[in-house]
């Protein structure tokens, strides 16, 4: 259905295609809906989830290193398996959030080496970014259409392919200059791609919100709740860089 339309690649229109329901399994009764208050809980427990993993990996450092890299690598393949395969299988989802548990636990103690209390910050501002970019849709304020859908797909394939190539670069004996370190053009480039982040919490608002007045099932709050927590996942990471970036001027 057009009507289900998102910037983050998790809830697209294919997500309704591939998911395990077919309209002859939505039921009449409400219960058996999709709804922002269900969708808020499973939200709620994935953050439980990754928070709790991210604990234990950072009470574990430096010796629990791997469980970072296996976290990163886990987190990776199994959002590729939730997203292509249209699933909304809560273990599966539940899988996710404790790989990125590792991960960001175990990157947050070593920016924490650098930067004390720095996690905290990040932590506070990624929920504050959240709040914030949620009340302005409750608004009215911001309205994901095909014109906001177009520059946010712009910019997204921008941020991946400058990513890809910085990665890659080192292997051929070239970087891409300015944008990771801490002068000007790094801390814009940052502020940037934080920026692009808070405008595809809207996509996930919109996406929720146009779930729920279609009557979505009620399985697919923990698609939407998956498709919520790539997007916080993100902005955490690109948070915590910034302030790094900006603490180490």
């Amino acid at each position: 259905m057009n009507v289900y339309r998102s910037g983050n690649p998790a809830l697209s229109d294919a997500t309704f295609e591939k998911s395990s329901y077919s309209e002859s399994d939505w039921w009449d009764d409400d219960s058996h809906l999709m709804s922002m208050e269900g969708t808020a809980e499973k939200t709620a427990i994935l953050l439980i989830i990754t928070a709790t993993a991210g604990i234990a990996t950072a009470m574990m450092m430096p010796a629990a290193s791997l469980l970072v890299i296996i976290g990163f690598l886990g987190g990776f393949i199994t959002a590729m398996i939730v997203i292509f395969s249209g699933s909304t299988n809560p273990a599966l989802i539940c899988t996710y959030a404790a790989f990125e548990g590792l991960a960001l636990g175990g990157m947050t103690w070593f920016f924490e080496q650098a930067f004390p209390g720095i996690g905290l910050q990040a932590m506070l501002l990624t929920f504050l970014i959240l709040g914030s970019m949620l009340m302005i849709y409750r608004a009215g304020l911001i309205a994901w259409n095909q014109n906001l859908a177009i520059a946010v797909f712009s910019s997204l394939l921008a941020i991946v392919l400058i990513y890809i190539v910085s990665f890659l670069g080192p292997f051929f004996g070239f970087e891409v200059p300015y944008i990771h370190g801490s002068g000007t053009i790094g801390i814009a480039f940052s502020l940037f791609v934080i920026g692009i982040g808070a405008l595809c919490l809207v996509a996930d608002f919109d996406f929720i919100e146009k779930g729920v007045e279609r009557g979505a099932p009620k399985q697919l709050e923990w698609r939407a709740a998956f498709g919520l927590m790539v997007t916080l996942v993100w902005l955490y990471l690109e948070i915590l860089k910034l302030l790094a970036k900006l603490r180490s001027r």
